[in-house]
């Protein structure tokens, strides 16, 4: 249920094992890329991190260096800027690469591929509910565009299993409560962003640019005239696309003079990508808050059926765990269904590999958004609470001198290790030390300044 991206990867995994896989998809997806109603953010920034691509790549080779013909770009370290108040991080030393493209070109490319397979099809039409036999789920109802405006009369496809691709609106969760079954718990995490994106002409060449992509997260004390975060990526059509994202009640801009007299007040690699002519105009997103739903936590569930991608868990999107969340739920079901498990039970451990991800996407931007929104508001939070965010505080300090916290935050960013790996106590106590050092220096300096001045 759902052809996105989470949709598209689940029918991938289970081409492998089902006679015949049928995604229902209620937008019309015939046609090769374009903006979709049912993903409105896909016309924001989007960038594939290290693991999801590595996962896409794994069940669906060649798929990375067919975007790169189509005009993505694959950034390596030497291209790839991230800074944090104007400080670009220390070099790793890990060659990570991020894939930079448009995110309709990238679900084009991953349909195209999971619809060639001799026993997957799309059926266009709406699910509606389940159909269930001896505590299993044995069927979805579906509603359809019929014949000019009339719509088709609901019909019932026949299912073994089910995965539910529904994404942030899935309404599986009320379904089950009506049906008698456990509603999972959402837990609902307050994070008003603001997205304006725009795209622009570029006239150089992947290979002639110093950055095909670009993160700039910037604190309220840096003069970014309310930006939070600033994004540019180098994608197909010689195109710039450039995101700028403000929390609350700061918005970037809803015209390109707006947009671009924000770009100026920022680090000039967003001037500069802002010049050239205008491919598209700019578009706005707004979403309040992040969400998950709770499904390992429930007591009881139907048998043959697993949720995937945004309608389990839906995050920041600037984060850019979407995609690779999506990519590692397909890979928790590629291991659920080898395991040998009972069908005909519960998809209990499923839902317990999965939630070890969504935990860790959680953790990194849910936990980011909230300490944001806390140090806005002066909110008190618990001693632990406020103990696990300085430690990041010194992780993200730490990383922009020493190449070895910088190795172990971009391994979390990147979804290739989870973030307790960042509490470390070898890792927090050499954060402190760079840190330290840090502010020594600028001890130093200051007071080198505040002498020169006074001797004048």
């Amino acid at each position: 249920m759902g052809g996105s991206i989470a949709g598209l990867l689940a029918a991938r995994v289970l081409s492998d094992r089902a006679r015949e896989v049928v995604i229902v998809e209620p937008d019309d997806i015939s046609a090769e890329t374009g903006t979709r109603s049912g993903v409105p953010q896909d016309q924001q920034v989007h960038t594939l991190l290290p693991a999801g691509r590595l996962w896409i790549e794994r069940w669906l080779p060649g798929v990375t260096q067919e975007a790169q013909e189509r005009g993505a770009s694959l950034c390596g370290p030497d291209q790839t800027l991230v800074t944090y108040d104007g400080v670009r991080m220390a070099p790793d030393g890990v060659d990570h690469h991020l894939l930079a493209l448009g995110r309709p070109l990238l679900e084009a490319l991953v349909r195209s591929r999971v619809t060639a397979l001799p026993n997957v099809s799309v059926l266009r039409g709406q699910a509606t509910g389940l159909r269930y036999a001896d505590g299993a789920v044995v069927g979805v109802r579906v509603t359809g565009p019929g014949a000019g405006d009339q719509e088709r009369a609901e019909e019932v496809i026949a299912a073994d299993f089910v995965v539910d691709a529904m994404g942030r609106s899935s309404r599986l969760s009320n379904w089950l409560k009506q049906d008698g079954y456990d509603q999972p718990r959402l837990e609902r995490l307050e994070a008003p962003v603001n997205y304006a994106t725009a795209f622009f002409e570029r006239t150089e060449k992947i290979a002639e640019l110093e950055a095909g992509t670009v993160l700039q997260q910037f604190t309220p004390r840096y003069p970014s005239g309310g930006v939070s975060i600033a994004a540019a990526n180098a994608i197909e059509g010689q195109q710039w696309l450039v995101m700028l994202t403000g929390f609350g009640d700061h918005r970037p801009g809803r015209t390109i003079e707006e947009f671009r007299a924000r770009c100026a007040e920022l680090p000039a690699i967003f001037k500069e990508a802002t010049s050239g002519a205008i491919t598209r105009d700019v578009r706005t997103y707004r979403q309040a808050e992040s969400r998950r739903r709770h499904f390992a936590e429930a007591g009881r569930l139907p048998a043959r059926l697993v949720s995937a991608g945004d309608a389990v868990a839906s995050f920041n999107p600037v984060y850019g765990q979407g995609m690779s969340s999506a990519a590692l739920h397909a890979s928790c079901l590629a291991s659920y269904l080898g395991s040998g498990a009972d069908l005909d039970a519960p998809a209990t451990e499923f839902f317990r590999l999965q939630q070890v991800v969504v935990d860790a996407a959680w953790a990194v931007s849910a936990g980011g958004d909230a300490a944001r929104l806390d140090a806005e508001r002066g909110t008190e939070v618990p001693e632990e609470t406020r103990q696990q965010r300085q430690a990041m505080a010194q992780i993200i300090g730490a990383m922009l001198v020493d190449a070895d916290v910088a190795r172990a935050f971009n391994y979390v960013s990147f979804m290739l290790r989870h973030p307790g790996t960042l509490a470390d106590p070898e890792l927090l106590k050499k954060a402190v030390k760079a840190v330290k050092a840090v502010e020594s220096v600028e001890s130093v300096e200051s007071g080198a300044a505040g002498a020169g001045a006074s001797a004048k």
